[in-house]
């Protein structure tokens, strides 16, 4: 039987993996939180797997808030960038493949064409650039890994766009969404799918370590997302577009992070949704 450990297991997407978890009596899953397993500590992660004869780590533990990382660097490179140097130097310690997980913030945001994996990353926020050092210490340290880059990350779990929409849009009559920053949102649940599929399908070992990319398919602006979530939720709100200079935040977003999704669906024969289909699943299950 294989045995997982799932770091950061309350966010999103290690609560996706719980809920799927079921799905798999094949895999033993130890899923962590920062109140059992402190990953900042190389001492804590070396006592928690000792006895554990651990296959692979899901590293879903982030510093995700894009706008308190700039306020907060040292923290912020402590979660995204140290941490994940910790659980690294333990996989290769003990033979586990690790499975870690980034953003499209490490890109520029500059493109005019989805970003493949060999395309040079340059982050310009403190969030892009700790989570693009957490990469390279698992590149240079994990020979036995994947990195999945993904995008606009939603769930019923947590705090995400969708979840404020649904919630703004219920009190409010009109509310101003910027049209000019394009991505790809990614349905948290699709994602966990995506990485369990990857685990079991491997049976004893992958094969085809490196870097994907990950989400949903198609691209949209966040005015485009906003209007859907609203019309699916049958909110009477009206979704306005603006532009980035019309509202300010604290770091600055990428105007364009679509992300080229070729080798991960190649490599693993996965099939991807697209972003359209997947949100009515997810509003259903925060509803009910």
């Amino acid at each position: 039987m294989l045995t997982i450990l799932v770091t950061g297991s309350k966010g999103q997407l290690g609560s996706e993996i719980q809920e799927l978890s079921s799905n798999y009596p094949n895999i033993n899953f130890l899923f962590t939180d920062i109140e059992e397993l402190d990953i900042c500590s190389a001492d804590a992660i070396k006592t928690y797997t000792l006895d554990k004869p651990i296959d692979y780590i899901i590293n879903c533990a982030a510093y995700t808030n894009v706008d308190q990382a700039e306020k907060n660097e040292e923290k912020a490179r402590q979660i995204n960038s140290e941490a994940v140097k910790n659980l690294a130097s333990i996989a290769i310690e003990k033979g586990i493949t690790l499975i870690h997980i980034s953003t499209d913030y490490v890109f520029s945001g500059k493109n005019y064409t989805p970003y493949t994996e060999q395309d040079k990353a340059e982050p310009s926020g403190i969030y892009g650039k700790t989570k693009f050092e957490g990469e390279e210490f698992v590149r240079k340290i994990c020979p036995k890994h994947i990195i999945i880059r993904t995008s606009w990350l939603y769930s019923p779990f947590g705090k995400n766009f969708l979840k404020t929409m649904l919630t703004l849009g219920k009190d409010k009559k009109e509310l101003g969404v910027v049209v000019d920053q394009i991505g790809t949102p990614t349905y948290a649940y699709d994602l966990a799918t995506c990485i369990l599929t990857i685990i079991n399908n491997s049976i004893k070992e992958i094969s085809e370590y490196g870097t994907y990319h990950y989400s949903n398919e198609g691209v949209c602006s966040w005015f485009d997302f906003a209007t859907d979530i609203q019309s699916i939720a049958k909110n009477k709100c009206n979704i306005k577009s603006i532009e980035s200079k019309d509202f300010q935040t604290f770091a600055k977003r990428p105007y364009y992070s679509v992300l080229n999704k070729s080798k991960i669906k190649h490599i693993f024969a996965i099939e991807i949704p697209h972003w359209k289909s997947r949100i009515e699943h997810c509003i259903r299950r925060i509803t009910e």
